[in-house]
């Protein structure tokens, strides 16, 4: 499977494409920061997101896009400009037909660190350390990207199978 991982922000947004399976070990395909000006246009950054998130998916043809899902932050500011920057890459994907799924930052600290309250040095150290990488990825933004597509590449079996358990439930008691 081939994953296409998104750390949402306006300023800095990591973009990461992984591919790997249940269990199994991931390869890196690319990894990028995709930035744009504080002092932009809101609408001007929303579109270079776009465009960028667009060229991702045209060019690395992931079967999935992994998002981090927004949680509460103290910062309203920055929590609005997360969750936009986030609702950019789920459009983009699904204006490519490509499906979509959201993590939560706990979840994905949890599937490559062993921890859901894991710090961003420790995400980074094992993000390395899986991929086999030789070097860091840097920001952390990049490195949290990775972690979302290998989160959704161990994770993703496990919560299909549940979903369909759900819907089987559900089916028998209507």
């Amino acid at each position: 499977m081939r994953v296409l991982g998104v750390d949402p922000g306006l300023t800095r947004c990591g973009v990461g494409v992984v591919d790997g399976g249940p269990g199994g070990r991931c390869k890196l395909v690319h990894v990028e920061v995709v930035r744009t000006p504080p002092d932009a246009d809101i609408g001007a950054r929303l579109l270079a997101l776009d465009l960028a998130f667009t060229a991702a998916i045209a060019r690395y043809q992931p079967d999935v896009v992994a998002v981090e899902r927004v949680f509460s932050q103290h910062n309203v500011r920055t929590v609005m400009g997360t969750a936009q920057a986030g609702a950019v890459a789920l459009t983009a994907a699904a204006r490519a037909g490509v499906r979509v799924a959201m993590h939560t930052p706990s979840e994905v600290k949890a599937a490559v660190t062993g921890s859901g309250r894991a710090d961003k040095a420790q995400v980074t150290t094992m993000v390395t350390r899986l991929l086999k990488l030789s070097d860091r990825p840097k920001p952390a933004d990049a490195a949290d990207a990775l972690a979302l597509a290998i989160c959704h590449c161990w994770r993703s079996p496990m919560q299909t199978k549940m979903q369909t358990k759900l819907q089987q439930r559900l089916a028998v008691g209507r």
